[in-house]
């Protein structure tokens, strides 16, 4: 009787920290196994905070994540990971956005009209940088608007 309420104690006690793991891992947005898709990249004159992690969206969908933002050549190298199911293709524009007046960024694509789609690797050639509020405040400040 005793080994019984041992036993029962252990395996509710096994089923907890499964629990917690899980939901840490699905409230944390964890990629346990890696993610699924391929790698794309732009350059932006700059990047205004955006941070790996953030969203890459079209039209307002989530379709993949900002893996890296690296300095190179003195512009910031955005590296991009897709979704499999979704094809960009190599005339699409990517843009840093910000969520609200003074939310997160993001990476909005708009999608191009071409037939080619960009390869795994590949390069989004067409970028808008983010908005400085900063230096629109300063312009404004200044009268140079």
């Amino acid at each position: 009787m005793k080994i019984d309420k041992e036993l029962a104690v252990g395996v509710f006690l096994l089923i907890g920290i499964f629990s917690l793991i899980y939901i840490s891992v699905k409230l944390g947005k964890l990629e346990v196994l890696g993610r699924e898709g391929y790698t794309l990249y732009a350059s932006f004159e700059n990047a205004g905070g955006l941070k790996s992690g953030a969203s890459v969206e079209i039209a307002g969908v989530k379709i993949g994540t900002v893996e890296s933002v690296k300095l190179d050549n003195y512009q910031a190298m955005v590296g991009l990971t897709i979704n499999r199911n979704v094809k960009i293709q190599d005339d699409a524009i990517a843009s840093v956005k910000t969520s609200g007046l003074l939310g997160e960024k993001y990476v909005e694509i708009t999608p191009g009209a071409s037939d080619k789609v960009l390869p795994n690797g590949g390069t989004i050639r067409e970028t808008e940088s983010a908005i400085d509020i900063q230096d629109l405040i300063a312009k404004y400040a200044f009268g140079k608007v």
